[in-house]
């Protein structure tokens, strides 16, 4: 009897088609918010409250129009972290 070996490619195409897709997507979410949450407390040590305020407010308008570059522009133009809160 010949017996049938599967190569690692399909072993790994298997395991692809088994994920769950839902899981994925809460895992993923739940890192990025995460991530999104320390980047506002790093946001909010390093700048004024008026200025924090305004970078809260051009970060979640990049994300809501999946483009950074608002975000980046702001960054730039608010002269940086005061240096009384680092």
């Amino acid at each position: 009897m010949k017996r049938h070996t599967r190569s690692l490619l399909e072993e790994l195409e298997e395991i692809s088609k088994n994920r769950d897709t839902k899981h994925i997507i809460e895992s993923r979410a739940a890192n990025v918010i995460s991530s999104a949450v320390h980047l506002l407390e790093v946001i909010e040590r390093n700048f004024t409250a008026e200025q924090s305020a305004i970078l809260e407010k051009k970060l979640l308008i990049a994300i809501k129009n999946r483009d950074h570059s608002k975000f980046v522009n702001s960054l730039k133009r608010s002269g940086g972290p005061t240096d009384e809160n680092k």
